[in-house]
């Protein structure tokens, strides 16, 4: 899941979808209904139905950035009209979403600072690969060639992932890859050698291995069959390998499930077997864990006085940490390690895939915002990493890791007043409380007897009135429809004859005793 920062700028956006996907189809509907055919090169996006005036200018008569294939030809606008606008209806489709791709991306680059490679498509899977043909900072659109309008655009998908090796398919593992390579080939691939582990050297296309003979969903499904494989995984790698991917793009989580901290590339390890750059490791990552947790998972709490001095100019690290407060909290730590495998024979090693892990319950101390990042991340090590560290790998030497990872799992929002809360935020209950008690005191301060008299005094001009204190206190009684008094006692209440005390009729007995032995 991306920072909260990313999040919370495509918000206002529809259709935002989780991690980097986007779901568009909406809005591009809506703005190629509205759009001007007589005019392409002056049209305008509206981002939303009910304000047509927020969107931005572009030119529909182009593509915005890259184009797979570049041989596309753009439909003939005179054909825009009648039954040939069907025909023209995908090209169009994707021409906006280049172009609303276009202006996120510079919206993300001049408010946040991130440059991005955008893929659009039909669906994740052909985005995901038709982003990667451009980089960095750069956009590529999947477009069919409409110069020939008998080739379909799944025949288009299909011709473009004939040119990937099948390890390069999102979706399919490595071990599933090495198996279908192993059968093509008839025998084990060969390995090359890609840092500290073994890769296969040889390359195996898409289209090589759909022109494998009986090659099919069924062939599949038994090659990567086996005890626990999942029932239709054939299928589903069969049209992966078509451009087919039924995956929804889902709304992004308010909280996450987890955060997970680790290297920006696995296995970028060479060697890691003695535990002072463990501990080096553990340090990094656990201040990294402890930000995203904080960037995440807390907030700035709108109080009065928080608003006031941000209002005055008054962003002190103090007060900055007196005003943040906690949305949610993980349950669990978990660090995850994977011991390399020794070195083959002739020299080699074979990629590792088993982790081992073990967990705990988060400290609470790293819940704390009077200490600093690197005080608390310190802790977090001494106190609970390195226990769970021994815990995995007892030997004080004698392993050598290719990956280390930091989790901070089991997150649940806490008390608030949204939906999915565990419970009510007791401080905010008590602030809006005590709002609604001065509200309610200044509305009453308003229909005082003083505040009448005043009133009648201003309006009177040289008018004297003069009022007794029974009178004016018949008179607010009569003015308050509740029978509620000024000091907030209800007409439930006895009065104490011997003190004069308001006191509810459940505690009468108990205040008479109390006089009783007073005396």
């Amino acid at each position: 899941m991306p920072p909260k920062t990313i999040t919370i700028f495509f918000a206002p956006f529809p259709g935002i979808g989780k991690k980097v996907f986007m779901d568009v189809t909406d809005i591009v509907e809506y703005n190629l209904d509205v759009l001007n055919l007589n005019d392409l090169c002056h049209s305008y996006f509206q981002l939303s139905r009910e304000d047509p005036v927020q969107g931005f200018e572009f030119d529909a008569s182009v593509t915005c950035g890259h184009v797979v294939p570049t041989t596309s030809i753009p439909p003939n606008p005179r054909l825009y009209d009648g039954d040939s606008n069907d025909q023209n209806k995908p090209y169009l489709r994707l021409m906006l979403g280049s172009h609303l791709a276009q202006y996120l991306r510079q919206q993300l680059e001049e408010q946040q600072g991130y440059t991005s490679t955008v893929g659009v498509s039909i669906n994740k899977l052909l985005s995901k690969l038709v982003g990667n043909t451009h980089k960095p900072n750069s956009q590529t659109t999947l477009m069919p060639p409409y110069g020939d309008y008998d080739l379909h655009h799944d025949e288009v998908a299909t011709r473009f992932l004939e040119t990937h090796d099948i390890s390069s398919i999102p979706g399919l593992g490595f071990k599933s890859a090495e198996k279908i390579r192993n059968h093509v080939l008839q025998r084990r691939a060969e390995s090359g050698y890609r840092l500290v582990y073994s890769v296969s050297s040889e390359r195996l296309s898409v289209k090589e291995m759909r022109a494998n003979r009986n090659m099919s969903p069924d062939l599949l499904e038994k090659i990567l069959g086996g005890p626990g494989a999942t029932k239709g995984t054939g299928r589903r790698i069969w049209n992966l390998f078509d451009g087919i991917d039924e995956s929804e793009v889902t709304k992004a989580r308010d909280v996450p499930h987890q955060i997970s901290i680790t290297r920006l590339q696995e296995d970028s390890y060479l060697r890691l077997d003695d535990m002072d750059e463990v501990l080096k490791e553990l340090r990094m990552l656990s201040q990294k864990l402890i930000k995203r947790m904080r960037l995440d998972l807390s907030c700035i709490d709108s109080d009065p006085k928080s608003d006031l001095m941000e209002a005055c100019g008054e962003n002190s690290d103090a007060h900055d940490h007196a005003s943040r407060r906690w949305i949610a909290h993980p349950r669990i730590i978990r660090l995850t390690t994977r011991p390399r495998p020794p070195s083959n024979p002739d020299g080699s090693r074979s990629r590792a895939f088993n982790r081992i892990s073990r967990s705990c319950d988060m400290p609470s101390m790293v819940f704390n915002f009077d200490h600093s990042v690197e005080s608390l991340a310190e802790r977090l090590v001494q106190e609970t990493l390195v226990p769970l560290f021994r815990r995995l790998h007892h030997a004080r030497s004698g392993w050598n890791l290719s990956l280390v990872n930091i989790c901070a799992a089991a997150i649940s929002p806490v008390a608030d007043d949204i939906k999915d809360s565990a419970g009510r935020d007791i401080s905010t209950m008590f602030r809006k409380q005590a709002d609604t008690v001065t509200q309610r005191h200044s509305a009453t301060a308003s229909n005082s007897p003083s505040e009448k008299m005043m009133r009648e005094s201003t309006n009177s001009g040289d008018e004297e009135i003069d009022h007794d204190k029974e009178s004016e206190s018949q008179s607010y009684q009569e003015s308050s429809p509740d029978g509620t008094f000024d000091d907030g006692i209800a007409d439930g209440c006895n009065w104490c004859s011997i003190c004069g005390t308001a006191i509810p009729k459940f505690a009468k007995d108990a205040h008479e005793r109390f006089h009783a032995l007073s005396d």
